[in-house]
């Protein structure tokens, strides 16, 4: 987990938004992974179908809330035009993280909206 987010969420309640969280550390740190070693291995690719699939069914209950606190995250030096979670949702196969550099642009403002969310719920 983000040490950041760590720190936030040690006294969250609310376990639908911790199990949100937990699934978003997993599906970042393989998206790093995939990222820098320039590869998908079948494995990384069972993974990312697994949490997507349960991203993609639970993104629903956060997107609203969420959604002011991307808007106001900057993405590559400006604000973001676009939703940050679904922009590293959208790729049909992780093997589609490799070398998009413009995709791993979404994770700080995903990360920063994630925070953000965290303290509003009083954390």
């Amino acid at each position: 987990m983000n040490p950041f987010t760590k720190m936030l969420s040690a006294r969250l309640q609310e376990q639908r938004l911790r199990d949100f969280i937990a699934r978003w550390d997993a599906l970042e740190a393989l998206v790093v992974r995939v990222y820098r070693a320039q590869r998908a291995t079948p494995e990384d690719e069972a993974e990312y179908e697994r949490l997507r699939s349960w991203l993609l069914q639970h993104y629903a209950e956060w997107q609203a809330a969420l959604e002011p606190h991307w808007r106001s995250a900057k993405r590559a030096g400006r604000l973001c035009q676009s939703d940050p979670f679904m922009d590293m949702l959208r790729p049909a196969q992780a093997t589609e993280f490799v070398g998009s550099w413009e995709l791993m642009q979404a994770l700080p403002a995903a990360r920063e909206a994630l925070n953000r969310l965290i303290i509003e719920r009083g954390a």
